[in-house]
């Protein structure tokens, strides 16, 4: 499968026109912030872009990020300039015309950005074996993804990998694509299909009982969006299955509980983080407005407590009172609904 995607994104693809589905094109509007940021991003790198979603968090700035399957580049010159001279990106590929792509317009963007030297590393290997590229533990502030870990055929290893280089705090905050059922074997094996990003896609409940088994106890939902498969040829060969694209924040944080439980605590927003000052957005289930006074679970304090978020909030209660489970907990699918547009399941 290595070889397929090797394949597919050094030959196959030589822009995003060659693309056949919706799933590696964000249709997704760029905050107004990021939209300058975008703009000094070289041409060649941007043609080259075959993401799912926009993954940028918050409070970047002076920290060192590892994408995983940075292909030409595009996420790791945006958050270049982000993370500032401190800062430093790391961008791992295994596809050498990607990379060669990156590469070549270092410099370019280390004078467009007015950087005194390039903070943007660019290495060859596979997201499975980041110890083969002597990435440290604990020795990376976030990691992000732009669909990428679908293409892995070890996903567990990815996992796995991840939380061993993060360090503790930290988290992975990734766009990838998803499915509505487990995926047969006979479209995994399909070259375009998995180029595309659809028949390596994990079934959802798959992928969250995998990443609470290495460590990311509470996956947290950012965003999502339906895919369509405008392809017949392609859109008969998938039948029923539905697929999704998603972005997911993944904290490595030791003391989560296995379900949201409500110790009667709340947090409140300072309005202090750049680029959210009415409200910060946490997930999808957490709006958090400037000033108000908000209910949380366990989980959701520590998230914001024992991470880069402390100091722009204000906490209240702690954990020796329990109140049962937090309110709004639930169990289904967590992605739009298709058909009708509406969330089939919630969280706090």
């Amino acid at each position: 499968m290595q070889e397929i995607v090797q394949k597919y994104y050094g030959e196959t693809l030589t822009g995003t026109h060659d693309l056949q589905t919706n799933a590696c094109c964000t249709d997704a509007s760029l905050p107004n912030f990021v939209k300058p940021l975008m703009a000094r991003v070289h041409d060649d790198v941007l043609m080259r872009y075959y993401g799912c979603g926009l993954v940028l968090p918050e409070l970047l700035e002076g920290l060192t990020i590892l994408d995983l399957g940075c292909g030409a580049g595009r996420d790791v010159y945006v958050l270049s300039q982000l993370v500032g001279e401190k800062g430093q990106v790391i961008g791992v590929d295994m596809t050498e015309e990607q990379l060669a792509v990156a590469r070549q317009h270092k410099k370019y963007h280390q004078k467009t950005f007015g950087h005194k030297r390039s903070n943007v590393l660019f290495l060859h290997g596979y997201i499975e074996r980041l110890d083969e590229l002597k990435l440290a533990d604990a020795s990376v502030d976030i990691i992000v993804s732009n669909c990428a870990i679908n293409l892995a055929p070890d996903k567990p290893a990815v996992l796995r990998e991840a939380f061993r280089v993060l360090k503790p705090g930290s988290e992975l905050y990734f766009s990838d694509v998803y499915s509505d059922r487990r995926i047969p074997v006979e479209l995994i094996h399909d070259p375009v299909l998995y180029g595309e990003c659809l028949s390596g896609a994990l079934y959802w409940n798959d992928f969250l009982q995998l990443s609470r088994k290495h460590g990311f106890t509470d996956p947290r939902l950012v965003d999502d969006r339906p895919i369509s498969i405008d392809n017949a040829e392609l859109a008969d060969k998938t039948g029923n299955i539905r697929f999704y694209s998603a972005t997911y924040r993944l904290f490595k944080l030791h003391d989560l509980e296995p379900a949201c439980e409500d110790h009667g605590q709340s947090v409140v927003y300072r309005g202090t983080i750049p680029h959210h000052r009415h409200v910060f957005r946490l997930d999808k289930h957490h709006f958090i407005e400037t000033g108000k006074q908000f209910p949380v679970c366990g989980n959701t304090w520590r998230m914001l407590h024992d991470t880069r978020f402390k100091e722009h909030f204000d906490f209240y209660g702690d954990f020796d009172q329990h109140f049962g489970i937090f309110p709004g907990c639930g169990m289904g699918i967590p992605f739009v609904d298709a058909t009708t547009g509406e969330q089939t399941s919630g969280c706090c």
